[in-house]
């Protein structure tokens, strides 16, 4: 089968590479990207991770890329990291929070990717008519909606937060997230969701958990939200939520760091990808050294607006999005049916959102591709907050597709972490809009 990532010279690309070593499924990796530079190292260090694997080849084209594809991965950054610099720096020149995905700085980012990612469509349901395509593309949720409308249910997004939240609350909670008979509830959007049940041998262990402290103190989203607070809500919330939550802790922490994430991701990864075309004997090493240095400082800013902690060893190998796509492929692929946390269509799961409105659920996999599994009806908070999110996601998709600047105003000025039409206006005119 034919595998195809669009972003091929993604930096993360190398952990894809990893995960499907010694599983089969995969017989070609075609690898795409507009920059030559970063596609070459990108090959120069899967090839230095002699970890065997499928063979790779690097397209000559879009249309070359996604011909013929089982699988495609958009995996793209327009505008590079460049971009998600001027993402986050504009908002904060206004005083309202720049992040790549959230706020404003996130509905800059899809702006401007959002033509891209339909064209991207268009040219898979021309050539790859029976493909599945997987989003890892951020903001992942508007996105995947956009795309959808050219393929529908061929296209799925997929992010790393939220089985990352479920497995660590259930070591906190001292259960195993593989064992038979352990479960869970989460529902939300992308980077906005909320895990509201944790069962293990048909007893819900979230309630225990929310009441110890201690238990609590153990894993990152226990740091980041408190027990007092976490006690109050009556969930877990998805580690992107502390910018909603602690908006303004987490401004706060990031108008007093020293650079921004993008400006840190632009100069280390300007640095490395300099570094390992120099010398692409040592492009996996290189690359590994990035990688966990990438990883130790992964939602810095949230984690000094709470206080100031490091990250759990378990959480630093670097893998998520690669083993939540190998699952999903496999699942695809094989017949064999799993549940994973997802971004689809939402169907019926959700009846107070049409059925076309993309949201971040429990899916069930199998060859007919992700099926979105009845969850408990959001509470009053949970709706309002989605709510109020997806009508900025369709503004910005609006405006990016129809070019009309009524409705990047709006998709702006409504997004709850934008608290004046006035600087929503500004922002928009310093991005050239």
């Amino acid at each position: 089968m034919k595998l195809t990532i669009l972003g091929g010279g993604g930096f993360r690309v190398p952990l894809v590479h990893r995960a499907l070593a010694g599983d089969g499924l995969i017989d070609e990796v075609v690898l795409y990207d507009e920059d030559p530079l970063r596609l070459r190292v990108v090959a120069a260090v899967i090839a230095g991770a002699d970890a065997g694997g499928p063979a790779v080849r690097l397209a000559d084209g879009l249309d070359d890329a996604v011909r013929g594809a089982d699988f495609v991965f958009s995996a793209i950054r327009v505008g590079g990291t460049a971009g998600r610099v001027r993402d986050e720096r504009l908002p904060l020149a206004e005083g309202v929070l720049g992040q790549e995905t959230v706020g404003a700085g996130g509905v800059l980012y899809g702006l401007r990717t959002l033509p891209v990612a339909v064209r991207i469509a268009e040219r898979v349901r021309a050539l790859a008519p029976d493909a599945l395509v997987i989003n890892f593309t951020n903001p992942a949720g508007m996105v995947t909606e956009a795309m959808a409308r050219v393929l529908g249910d061929r296209v799925v997004g997929i992010c790393d937060s939220p089985v990352g939240l479920v497995r660590r609350a259930a070591r906190a909670a001292g259960a195993d997230p593989d064992a038979p008979g352990f479960g869970y509830d989460y529902v939300g959007l992308n980077h906005l969701g909320w895990l509201r049940r944790l069962t293990s041998g048909g007893r819900d262990l979230l309630p225990g958990l929310l009441a110890d402290p201690a238990a609590l103190g153990g894993f990152e989203e226990g740091r980041l939200f408190g027990p007092d607070f976490l006690a109050a809500l009556g969930a877990l919330p998805n580690e992107y939520l502390h910018y909603y939550y602690f908006r303004r802790e987490t401004l706060a922490a990031v108008r007093a760091a020293q650079e921004t994430r993008g400006e840190f991701l632009d100069r280390q990864q300007g640095a490395f990808f300099a570094a390992a075309d120099r010398e692409p004997g040592r492009a996996h090493a290189l690359w590994e050294a990035t990688r966990r240095e990438r990883e130790e400082t992964y939602g810095a800013d949230s984690r000094a607006a709470s206080g100031g902690w490091q990250r759990d060893p378990h959480d630093l190998d670097g893998g998520g999005y690669d083993r939540v796509a190998l699952a999903l492929m496999r699942a695809v692929a094989r017949d064999e049916r799993a549940v994973l946390i997802l971004n689809v269509r939402s169907g019926e799961a959700l009846p107070f959102l049409d059925a076309d409105a993309v949201v971040e659920v429990p899916c069930a996999v199998d060859a007919a591709g992700a099926h979105p599994l009845p969850v408990a009806p959001p509470d009053e908070h949970q709706a309002g907050l989605m709510l109020a999110v997806k009508a900025v996601e369709r503004a910005a998709i609006e405006a990016a597709l129809s070019g009309s600047r009524t409705a990047a105003l709006r998709a702006l000025a409504l997004h709850p972490l934008v608290d004046s039409p006035a600087a929503a206006a500004r922002i928009l005119a310093a991005a050239g809009r």
